[in-house]
């Protein structure tokens, strides 16, 4: 039996196609099953960026089957933490939840060498999330 998650993570930018799916591809490869990972788009696009996903290969996570999502009210109810990354009001706001606004630059229409410098700030601000969760588990 798997063991419960320590907390549930909510991507959420416009077209769930670039910066949500690189966040969910780092917290899963380094958080593994501790923590529960959803992504989500308010209009979400066709497919994952191409770009996103070489420069996520490059450090050695594979994105390439991950296919944007639609943002659902029961998503954002199922998650406790909720990280927008640009999509505005389209985000349903729900009382004890975690939110986060993560201004990113968008890779949409960028090549892989634009994308790595986003790539590497979700890394780092997800290695920051994975400490603030496992924080938090900590017995008081």
């Amino acid at each position: 039996m798997a063991p419960t998650p320590l907390a549930s993570v909510l991507f959420v930018c416009v077209h769930n196609a670039g910066r949500s799916q690189m966040a969910a591809g780092f917290l899963t490869h380094l958080a593994g099953d501790r923590i529960e990972v959803r992504s989500a788009g308010s209009l979400p696009g066709d497919q994952v960026n191409p770009a996103a996903v070489d420069a996520m290969k490059e450090v050695g996570i594979d994105i390439s089957t991950a296919r944007p999502k639609v943002l659902t009210t029961e998503a954002v109810q199922a998650s406790d933490y909720v990280i927008t990354m640009g999509c505005g009001d389209a985000c349903p706001i729900f009382p004890g939840k975690t939110y986060l606004d993560w201004a990113l630059d968008d890779p949409a229409g960028k090549g892989v060498e634009a994308v790595r410098p986003i790539r590497d700030e979700i890394k780092h601000r997800i290695e920051a999330l994975i400490a603030e969760i496992d924080d938090q588990a900590k017995p008081q």
